[in-house]
């Protein structure tokens, strides 16, 4: 006998959710508007939900293995492929549905099966049919994680069967058209947003083809890798990692100008709306790139000096692979580019005078004195720096270097303040100083800072990683720059710059756009009319100006990820500035300081609001069901103090040995990070993997989970107060609020088992879980 088991497959944001319920199945005839539907006890006992556990689920269910997707786009024509395994572990036979929650506008193109019967068929639903459907589900499961998909519009497959311990996959597609916003397209899978999602393995991957030549391909929420096949041809991949963890995929790509040539930057603005930033103000990211240059366009030569560690503490295999990284450096410039060689210990010595032409002849001796090198002595960083800084630099081209060390200063000058105003005083030049710390036994914030005020970024290798490779995995990045010294002007609309445009902008210092890199500025516009950002800088010698247009009548909640992308890098270059500090005599600190104080309390309010937790304000929430959620946590108005504390002791006093890598890497991943960081990772005191599951963010909003309960960071300080409104679940009222959360984009927030605190339509709210949850 055949069970009549139905599994409903919903597309979530880190996985499907698989549901059950015969009633599900295909009605003879269409619904009309007002059409109760009834779900039995005996059909919910049947439900599976991916990356979700539900609060009951029966033995022997058919479970969904694996999420395969492919997207493919032409000329703006998206198809998305959705191949789902599922496997039957029962001896009998069992019946599954699909229900796919889908975009706006998004139709089905096909249904297949792999099994024998009759063909499945499958038909759009639209989004009120679908939120009965969740609504029938949900009361039956007394778990309102699926309404989360309240809003979408929803593909329903008919019923088919998977024989008894039978693993079927199922293909599903569904097609739509992406409008254009300008030069930009944007995609949205829609998956879960809930950190309870993770489990299921995921495959992404899709192709984006285009008469116009495609400049750039982002994706703010997964890390995507890229295949150029030509000007107008991109294939992507999710790596498999990222694939699988919490978070619709969005995806944006770049058109290029038409009729622009070779050195043309395409840029689009992304605005999102917030009123706390100003009347009419919020916030904005240009995302930008330049395509790859072709022979003929107008390159910058590059000056390249490698300053190589030979103290004692690099003798062996150190020494060997920081000779191979050089000596790959050097092979790696064009003929008529510039280099010189810079090598130190207790002494300092050059391969010559000045900087050379690459040629025959001076590679030849490049490689001669890259061979002699040995490995004794002491470190004497300062003057080693200073030497490179002071050589005589070569007109009209980009000057570099490469700065490797292995040890902190024990020769000469070792004060980590006055080296670091030797770097500035000294580079007249303006060299942009890319350092490299090999091992544990470097101060991490001296490199960081002597690289991040020239423009360059600092790279630490760790005991077991190969310094040749890391060398050369910078290096590539450095070829053929496109736009160097870049800034960024806000105009009016007389054309006049104007400070009180835009402020906050990240990063502070725009660094150097070398060959195929993708631009990110982010920052807040302060409301009134059109805006135009004008990036300038210089190009294969001359001045280039570049303008683009932010519009806050273009603002949309759809780019809700930019406030928390701008958080991110605001938080960590605070960061940096308090650890910067921790090196002043006597030590500046934020017990001390009134300037530090204020950093720690714009820490605090920055992190709270936008759900980003560091090593430093990870006691703001506290993961649920651990034995801390149910103890009463101390007020916010206290975290200041608390986070102060920790930033002296853990971020100003550890500079340098595995924590002070440590605490560079957290801190680099933050500031560099572009896209969203679904998971709040980091690294621990050992370098392992660290997650703080007590926060979550979307869609410009984030709860912290705090006694016992999801809180809206827009009510952390009041949540000492009574809720104004305290609404139970499986009421109208509950139903009536989950309808306000749809209106306000914010029904990710009921994906999480627990109570939610929440500002509803201007009102402290209290939603309560199902009772047993």
């Amino acid at each position: 006998m055949r069970a009549n088991v139905r599994i409903l497959v919903c597309a979530a944001a880190a996985g499907l959710s698989l549901v059950g319920g015969a009633i599900l199945a295909q009605p003879a005839t269409p619904r009309p508007p007002a059409t109760v539907i009834v779900i039995s006890p005996e059909e919910v006992d049947r439900v599976i939900i991916p990356h979700r556990r539900p609060p009951m689920i029966r033995e022997q269910a058919v479970e969904l293995k694996g999420v395969g997707v492919t997207v493919d786009i032409e000329e703006q024509v998206g198809t998305t492929t959705l191949e789902l395994t599922l496997h039957n572990p029962a001896a009998r036979p069992q019946e599954a549905q699909v229900l796919l929650p889908v975009p706006e506008g998004a139709t089905v193109r096909s249904f297949q099966y792999d099994g024998v019967g009759p063909e499945p068929t499958a038909t759009l639903l639209r989004r009120e049919e679908a939120r009965r459907i969740y609504d029938a589900i949900v009361n039956r499961q007394r778990d309102p994680g699926l309404l989360e998909f309240a809003g979408y519009n929803l593909i329903r497959s008919s019923v088919f069967p998977i024989p008894a311990g039978a693993t079927q996959k199922v293909r599903i597609s569904y097609e739509q058209v992406h409008a254009a916003d300008g030069a930009r397209v944007d995609y949205l899978l829609p998956r879960s947003e809930s950190l309870g999602a993770e489990g299921v393995a995921w495959t992404i991957q899709g192709s984006i083809k285009s008469k116009r030549p495609i400049a750039t391909v982002y994706s703010p929420s997964h890390e995507i890798a890229q295949e150029r096949v030509s000007a107008g041809h991109v294939k992507f991949r999710v790596p498999e990692g990222s694939a699988s963890a919490p978070g619709s995929l969005r995806l944006s790509y770049v058109l290029a100008p038409p009729a622009a040539g070779d050195d043309a930057l395409a840029a689009t603005v992304l605005c999102y709306p917030d009123a706390s930033v100003g009347p009419g103000g919020g916030y904005f990211l240009l995302l930008g790139a330049a395509p790859a240059q072709s022979p003929t366009a107008a390159r910058t030569k590059r000056e390249v000096i490698v300053v190589i560690d030979r103290s004692g503490s690099m003798r062996g295999q150190k020494i060997e692979q920081a000779k191979a990284a050089a000596a790959q450096v050097l092979e790696g410039l064009e003929p008529g580019e510039a280099f010189n060689i810079v090598d130190y210990s207790d002494t300092i010595s050059t391969m010559a005078a000045r900087p050379l032409i690459k040629t025959a002849e001076t590679m030849q001796q490049a490689r001669a004195y890259i061979g002699q090198l040995q490995a004794n002595g002491g470190t004497a960083l300062h003057d080693a720096l200073v030497e490179a800084l002071r050589q005589p630099a070569t007109p009209e081209f980009l000057p570099l270097v490469l700065f490797l060390t292995d040890g902190l200063p024990t020769v000469g000058e070792r004060n980590e303040v006055r080296i670091r105003d030797a770097a500035r005083d000294n580079n007249s030049a303006k060299r942009r100083i890319f350092t490299f710390g090999v091992g544990f036994d470097v101060n991490t914030p001296l490199l960081t800072g002597i690289a991040r005020t020239s423009r360059a970024a600092s790279t630490f290798v760790l005991p077991d990683d190969n310094v040749e490779v890391a060398v050369s995995q910078v290096y590539r990045r450095l070829s053929g720059p496109v736009l160097s010294a870049p800034r960024l002007t806000a105009l009016d609309a007389s054309g006049k710059a104007g400070p009180r445009l835009v402020r906050e902008v990240m990063p502070g210092v725009l660094g150097d756009v070398f060959d195929g890199d993708q631009v990110l500025v982010m920052g807040q516009y302060t409301g009134g009319g059109p805006v135009t950002l004008r990036l300038e800088g210089e190009q294969g010698g001359k001045a280039r100006s570049y303008s683009f247009t932010l519009d806050p009548a273009s603002a949309s909640a759809r780019h809700g990820y930019v406030p928390r992308l701008w958080a991110g890098r605001k938080i960590a270059a605070l960061i940096e500035a308090i650890r910067q500090a921790g090196a002043e005599q006597p030590p500046r600190t934020p017990q001390n300081d009134p300037g530090l104080k204020e950093l720690v309390g714009e820490i605090v309010a920055l992190s709270t609001r936008h759900g980003i937790l560091t090593e430093y304000t990870s006691f703001l929430a506290v993961e649920p069901g651990s034995e801390a959620a149910s103890r009463p946590m101390p007020a916010l108005s206290a975290a200041p103090e608390a986070a102060g504390r920790t930033l002296e002791t853990e971020a100003q006093r550890k500079r340098a040995g595995q924590e002070g890598v440590q605490k560079e890497l957290n801190n680099q991943q933050l500031m560099g990070d572009v896209k969203l960081a679904y998971l709040n990772r980091d690294r621990d005191a050992g370098l392992g993997q660290r997650q703080y599951r007590g926060v979550q963010a979307a869609n410009g909003r984030s709860l912290l989970f705090r006694n016992n309960r999801w809180t809206d960071a827009q009510l952390i300080e009041q949540e000492a107060a009574e809720p104004e409104r305290t609404i139970e679940f499986g009421t109208p009222e509950y139903q009536a609020a989950v309808d306000a959360l749809v209106r306000e984009g914010q029904q990710w927030m009921l994906g999480n088992a627990g109570d939610l605190y929440v500002m509803l339509e201007g009102k402290r709210t209290l939603l309560k879980a199902p009772k047993g949850q």
